[in-house]
């Protein structure tokens, strides 16, 4: 069975497995999957979920699974779907109609779970029997739930990130160069000579305060050795 409780649908703030659900002091009743409704709180929680997903395998005895589907529904549940693990892959939906009675339909592999008001997004069948679909969905909402749209959404936005990252640090880069260069300037207007190593240590150095300062010393400095350490 998939554990879709991990990471839910980002319109849902709870989602429990085989939670406990007292519909009245005679009924108890535990779906496989419950979306909704579900207290942080020990004990049997009172009424029903929005959404309850029953699995349905070898053994599953029919007569029992339709009373409680109308249990649910007298309780409140509003959409129940059934995962047939046996025979072909498939989903039954049932819902309650407004004169008290049960319709279902059945959806298959390539079709969308909608739930309105319980789900914001559609569940692909296929993500309630592989693993795959279902990390390809839990991986959708965990982002939603980050605020990103899709995959796509994360990777513009590190791209926006990276540019303006980059313009930030072309800024600073650029800032420094042109200190350097005042500093060389400075002691060629002079005529002030520096041996090489104080020159790469110059045009090598990224401290925008050692060069700041190193400018300063150059318009008034008579040795030059000592630019960048005046200590």
């Amino acid at each position: 069975m998939q554990d879709l409780t991990p990471v839910p649908d980002p319109a849902v703030e709870s989602a429990g497995v085989d939670t406990g659900y007292a519909a009245d002091a005679h009924t108890l009743r535990a779906p496989d999957l419950a979306v909704g409704n579900v207290p942080d709180a020990p004990g049997w929680v009172a009424g029903a979920p929005p959404l309850a997903v029953e699995y349905a395998d070898t053994g599953q005895g029919e007569a029992d699974l339709a009373v409680k589907i109308r249990e649910f529904f007298a309780a409140g549940t509003r959409l129940i779907w059934v995962v047939r693990l046996t025979g072909p892959r498939r989903v039954e939906v049932y819902r309650p109609t407004a004169a008290g009675d049960v319709v279902s339909e059945v959806r298959v592999p390539g079709d969308l779970l909608e739930a309105p008001g319980i789900l914001r997004n559609a569940v692909p069948v296929a993500a309630l029997f592989d693993p795959e679909a279902a990390h390809e969905a839990a991986l959708r909402n965990l982002l939603q739930r980050r605020g990103y749209a899709s995959l796509e959404a994360v990777r513009t936005a590190g791209a926006v990130a990276g540019k303006i990252e980059g313009k930030i640090e072309g800024k600073i880069e650029g800032e420094l160069d042109g200190l350097r260069a005042a500093i060389l300037q400075v002691l060629d207007s002079r005529g002030l000579a520096i041996d090489e190593r104080t020159r790469r240590d110059i045009v090598t150095c990224a401290d925008r305060d050692a060069l700041a300062g190193s400018l300063q010393r150059a318009a008034v400095c008579v040795k030059t050795d000592t630019l960048l350490d005046p200590d």
